[in-house]
């Protein structure tokens, strides 16, 4: 194996970053194409700009968040972290007790790791669920978690997110929703409503996933609870500085559906087109993907890599040769290494879809010379 340990996750990451300051620094911006679904952005005037101070900032744009993150989110109050798994961290020790149970169930198995980390940081006892036949609620639960939809896009069938909501409510227990793309993906693409509409107590989400806002997480729900994990996260230094604020506010402005619907039609020409060389890619909601144990069938050669070897060694080539960024090249440590082709980014757009099958194809090809050679690839995933 290459990949060890979270460790070697970040220097892999680390990697990437090099590679991708080299491109921008000698080929230009425009040879880089990020179709990771995250790649979010930073929208402010010179007027805005003007306003980042440390407590002027947040007193210009508090109520603007306010507005606009109920009407993208729901619920009574909203509060802005500076990632996701802050958000999920800052709930945790809020709402968790020592020795009790948090309960999670997500259409499919692993969750984001910060959840089962947050709870060891509490030491809570943790079980996850993705067969709803054999969800429960022992007794001494503090927290119910819902995935609205996983690392890779698989979402939650609505009927049972709200059925996991009331068990929970019967037993007076509060119901977190880890909604870091379905707040985009279940409402726009699958109809679903909103997390809080379907009663959760607290919802988070990612401002960078399928919208142009900054790595940042919006926490919305009930205000008792929004004040109380306010607190904590004000303890902890855990909230969203104020450029991160005014990005937030601005994506929200911004945040249309129209890119993610035509992602959705756009994904079966595209897959036809990938159909012509490959038999191992899926559908996502918003673009194509490949596991890393179907492209490690794909290469069908001996190899003493892992499967998640030969998905980061693939995305390190296809940005290192092609100037496409995937998930797994940059990700942060433990997140998913399947290879996401998200078609909703701005710079897949400037790509024609023959363009891209070509880039994949030629990056495919490399992948299966290279992945015979550990050392070879050892040196293309850390440089």
């Amino acid at each position: 194996m290459i990949i060890n340990n979270y460790l070697d996750e970040v220097k892999k990451r680390e990697n990437a970053l090099s590679i991708i300051k080299d491109i921008v620094k000698n080929k230009g911006r425009d040879n880089l194409y990020d179709l990771t679904g995250l790649s979010g952005g930073f929208i402010a005037s010179d007027e805005d700009l003007n306003l980042l101070e440390t407590y002027v900032g947040p007193a210009i744009f508090e109520d603007e968040l306010q507005d606009l993150g109920i009407e993208h989110m729901g619920g009574e109050k909203i509060f802005s972290v500076n990632r996701t798994s802050s958000g999920i961290l800052a709930t945790i020790l809020s709402l968790v007790d020592e020795n009790s149970n948090v309960v999670h169930y997500l259409p499919e198995l692993p969750s984001h790791p910060s959840i089962p980390k947050s709870c060891d940081l509490v030491r809570a006892n943790y079980l996850e669920f993705d067969n709803f036949d054999e969800f429960i609620i022992p007794k001494n639960t503090s927290l119910v978690v819902v995935t609205g939809a996983t690392m890779d896009h698989k979402v939650i069938d609505e009927e049972k997110f709200k059925k996991v909501i009331d068990m929970a409510h019967q037993k007076d227990i509060p119901v977190l929703v880890d909604d870091a793309s379905g707040a985009r993906l279940r409402t726009v693409i699958f109809n679903q409503q909103k997390a809080c509409d379907l009663g959760a107590d607290i919802v988070i989400t990612s401002t960078d996933k399928l919208m142009s806002g900054p790595r940042g997480g919006l926490i919305a729900g009930k205000k008792e609870l929004i004040d109380k994990i306010k607190v904590k996260a004000n303890q902890f230094g855990l909230e969203a500085q104020p450029p991160s604020i005014l990005a937030i506010v601005n994506a929200l402005k911004e945040f249309n559906d129209e890119n993610l619907f035509k992602s959705y039609n756009r994904k079966y020409e595209f897959i036809s087109l990938l159909n012509k060389n490959f038999t191992e890619f899926e559908l996502t909601p918003t673009g194509v993907m490949i596991t890393p144990e179907k492209l490690a069938k794909q290469l069908n050669i001996n190899s003493d890599l892992s499967y998640k070897d030969i998905a980061f060694l693939f995305s390190m080539i296809l940005l290192k040769e092609e100037g496409i960024i995937t998930i797994p090249a940059v990700s942060m440590p433990g997140a998913s290494p399947t290879i996401r082709f998200d078609l909703s980014t701005g710079d897949a757009f400037n790509l024609t879809l023959e363009r891209l099958s070509k880039k994949i194809l030629n990056s495919f090809n490399i992948l299966k010379k290279i992945s015979k050679d550990s050392k070879k690839s050892s040196e293309i995933i850390f440089n």
